[in-house]
């Protein structure tokens, strides 16, 4: 099964939720918003990802500015605004088993099916 992660308002997000409904595909959703990820949990996707925080962090999140960020921060750095302001994270990220991908455009989370 497919876990995205994301927020229930983004568009992207429920763009790839019609997709895998229309394709008959098992999902599971949580909005990270509602539901937060851990650091442990952040970490292991970037992992997945094979990204580090600044590949993954949303520069148009209003956050980003209030904050200061740059980009360049380290990661420990990154990880805790991202956990403290989940926004930050891009979306939707779509997992299953070893394998994650930031699924933008939102079709290519289908590269998680065989599909």
């Amino acid at each position: 099964m497919i876990e995205i992660i994301g927020r229930s308002t983004c568009t992207t997000c429920r763009k790839a939720f019609a997709l895998l409904d229309e394709k008959k595909i098992d999902y599971s959703f949580r909005d990270y918003a509602k539901d937060p990820l851990s650091a442990s949990e952040l970490e292991g996707i970037l992992g997945k990802l094979g990204m580090n925080a600044g590949d993954l962090l949303r520069k148009k999140d209003k956050a980003f500015k209030e904050l200061g960020l740059t980009g360049k921060e380290d990661n420990k750095t990154l990880l805790r605004h991202m956990i403290d302001h989940p926004g930050l994270i891009q979306r939707p990220i779509a997992q299953t088993g070893s394998r994650a991908m930031v699924a933008r455009p939102f079709d290519t989370v289908l590269e998680l099916t065989g599909d």
